[in-house]
């Protein structure tokens, strides 16, 4: 039976966990932090480092607004916990351009009218970024036509397919896989 003055893992109401001393690589840069050890990546890049262009959307994972790279691969913040990327390289929207000097696929979701509110684009660009990593590097999904095959056919199914876990509010989706195929094709550059 528990005590009636402590909750869950026995600390007292009110306690809060010892913080946790982490290093994190993002954007090229290392930030030292110390964090709950509860801190998912989502809150220690908003709350901690003031990295505002990832976005909390639902905060369980279901609509793709917190996507960001780590160590090149697409990831959702808010389900992943910050202490556990000590040492990894995290890419967040800022890290992968900025006004001046965009990356391709930034500049194609311009060129293309890939958004409409914004507040999906960020987890959008990075998810793209990702996603074509994975055609690149041979990686089949549920959509495509020949596993087998050395190359992936970037079709609009397979793009949708692969950005199925990004959701966006406004519908921009047929921008949003203009402005892939664009870049995945040498556009933009």
């Amino acid at each position: 039976m528990s005590d009636p003055d402590t909750g869950p893992a026995g600390r007292s109401h009110g306690e809060t966990a010892p913080l946790s001393a982490i290093r994190l690589n993002v954007n090229d840069q290392v930030r030292r932090l110390e964090v709950d050890p509860r801190t998912s990546l989502l809150d220690a890049l908003r709350e901690h480092l003031r990295l505002s262009g990832t976005k909390k959307g639902c905060d369980h994972g279901q609509c793709g607004a917190c996507t960001v790279l780590v160590n090149g691969r697409r990831v959702n913040s808010c389900l992943s916990l910050a202490v556990m990327h000590e040492d990894d390289e995290i890419v967040t929207i800022e890290g992968l351009g900025d006004p001046d000097h965009m990356h391709p696929m930034q500049r194609a979701f311009v060129e293309n009218d890939g958004f409409q509110c914004g507040y999906c684009t960020p987890g959008q660009i990075c998810s793209a970024v990702g996603m074509l990593a994975e055609v690149e590097a041979g990686w089949p999904s549920h959509a495509t036509t020949d596993v087998a095959s050395p190359r992936i056919a970037l079709t609009d199914d397979e793009i949708r397919e692969r950005m199925s876990g990004n959701i966006c509010r406004c519908a921009a989706y047929p921008n949003i896989v203009a402005a892939i195929r664009g870049t995945a094709e040498g556009g933009t550059r």
